[in-house]
């Protein structure tokens, strides 16, 4: 899993998506947004650090309340992304946005990752 740095989490504030950098870093991508508190992503986390590595597919993740910029960026997924609950997850493929999701157990990741229903 590869955590978000800060100019990218500024770059998706800013264009209101995140950048090719992160959304075309495989073929399929996901990334995690949620505070470190969160019991759910407590639960996730150690589960999807626990796949194993794929050239086709990155995972990013930022616990952004641990982060300077919190206020900033937490605004920014509420308001833009307009999801309120944390972990909030994103699905790419080919760099295009495909799936949205809250909670999901490593098998709902998976199947949202790799388009599958």
């Amino acid at each position: 899993m590869i955590k978000l740095s800060k100019e990218q989490c500024y770059a998706a504030i800013r264009d209101g998506e995140f950048g090719p950098d992160v959304r075309s870093a495989a073929p399929k991508v996901a990334i995690v947004l949620t505070q470190s508190w969160c019991s759910q992503w407590i639960h996730l986390r150690p589960r999807l650090e626990a796949l194993p590595p794929a050239a086709d597919r990155a995972i990013f993740w930022v616990e952004y309340d641990l982060e300077a910029w919190f206020d900033d960026f937490r605004s920014f997924k509420e308001d833009v992304f307009a999801n309120r609950e944390v972990p909030y997850l994103r699905y790419y493929r080919d760099g295009k946005l495909v799936a949205q999701s809250n909670f999901v157990d490593q098998a709902g990741f998976l199947s949202r990752l790799e388009g599958r229903p």
